[in-house]
């Protein structure tokens, strides 16, 4: 098996460890700007404490990247333009392990920049006499099949029937037509991976187009609030576990099990296409913002910053939930980044509630929204 090649390839005769790391953050420039940003700090704080050992100098204990820029700049190891380019790093980094908002591949590539010319820098002042740095170079995207083949399958097959139906009319281009808006792919999201439709689900006349994405999706009953309990007791029935376990029609569903009525096939119908509509939104956010982190309460959601994702579990940093900060610590969930991105999973805990969860869920955005002021 050969490994792909990568820019900072050469740096591995020097230390194996930094060319690795330089490896990752290429790979993650297209894939999460964000961790990009965040770990190209520690990328140049390493090579500033090699530098720093190098030339003996005493650096406090709690010495963080600032302190060290400034401890070399005042000894006058750095020229104007590494100093500016080690602040670079370090400032979008900083705002990439707080800050919520989108960071654009072209922040990563400018962050990507600097980096070559500190490293540049570190190895002719510091590195072999006979190895040559190479010139600077752009990444590429990596090339990756978007849609898995059964979904292009099934999206050949749709326009292999629109096309058999246009052959058998002499009014071709009205028929495609015509025929095209059958198909109704979501408007917002034509084209997209994983949006193609497999499959109907109707009840009473109504219909529920479900994309490819969510044709296995795992049904938790928490996230059907009216019909929770009638998922639960289907799931002990093997029924209705996942989606592809769903009838075509969901008239009759509850004559699987006991006590239940028709009124229960539909308030579980209306409350599946708020589902559906739910998760549509969070693909379209992950795809938007490729590598993010994301907590979901219902219709909600937060980034989960580096820094959100180290505050403590304690009641010290979270009121009025002392029985599910209890549990948590006690499964040794005790940091917010162990969380579960599905956050009404917690309500699975004994005496714990959806209205305990949305109390947690409301003080993560707080503690988010005073990262952003900060």
């Amino acid at each position: 098996m050969t490994t792909q090649p990568y820019f900072y390839q050469f740096l591995e005769p020097i230390s194996k460890e930094l060319a690795l790391v330089a490896r990752e953050l290429e790979n993650s420039i297209f894939t999460s700007p964000r961790m990009m940003l965040t770990h190209a700090r520690v990328f140049v704080e390493n090579i500033l404490q090699q530098v720093i050992r190098t030339e003996n100098l005493n650096e406090e204990p709690r010495a963080n990247l600032k302190d060290r820029i400034d401890l070399l700049n005042f000894n006058g190891y750095l020229t104007p333009e590494i100093r500016d380019a080690l602040h670079h790093v370090r400032q979008i980094g900083n705002q990439a392990a707080h800050d919520s908002r989108v960071f654009r591949y072209s922040e990563a590539l400018l962050s990507w920049e600097a980096v070559y010319k500190i490293v540049s820098w570190y190895l002719e002042v510091y590195g072999p006499v006979t190895l040559k740095v190479p010139e600077y170079q752009d990444p590429s995207p990596r090339a990756e099949q978007s849609f898995e083949m059964s979904e292009i399958e099934v999206r050949l097959k749709a326009l292999e029937e629109l096309l058999t139906l246009a052959g058998k009319n002499e009014q071709q281009e009205t028929v495609l037509t015509e025929t095209a808006a059958t198909i109704d792919y979501p408007k917002e999201s034509v084209g997209l991976p994983g949006y193609t439709t497999i499959r109907t689900i109707s009840y009473r006349g109504r219909q529920l187009e479900i994309p490819y994405f969510l044709r296995d999706a795992f049904l938790l009953p928490q996230r059907f609030a009216k019909s929770e309990t009638f998922l639960i007791r289907l799931g002990a029935e093997q029924q209705a576990r996942i989606m592809s376990e769903l009838p075509s029609n969901l008239e009759g569903l509850h004559k699987h099990v006991k006590r239940f009525s028709e009124k229960n096939d539909e308030t579980f119908f209306e409350e599946l296409q708020t589902y559906i509509e739910e998760e549509k939104t969070r693909r379209q956010l992950t795809l938007e913002r490729p590598g993010e982190l994301f907590f979901f309460y219902k219709a909600d959601h937060i980034i989960v910053t580096e820094e959100l994702s180290k505050i403590s579990l304690t009641a010290a940093e979270f009121s009025g939930i002392p029985g599910l900060l209890r549990q948590l610590n006690e499964d040794d969930i005790v940091t917010v980044g162990q969380l579960p991105k599905e956050l009404v999973i917690l309500a699975k805990y004994a005496n714990v509630g959806i209205g305990t969860v949305e109390k947690l869920f409301e003080q993560l955005k707080e503690k988010q929204h005073r990262e952003v002021v900060c």
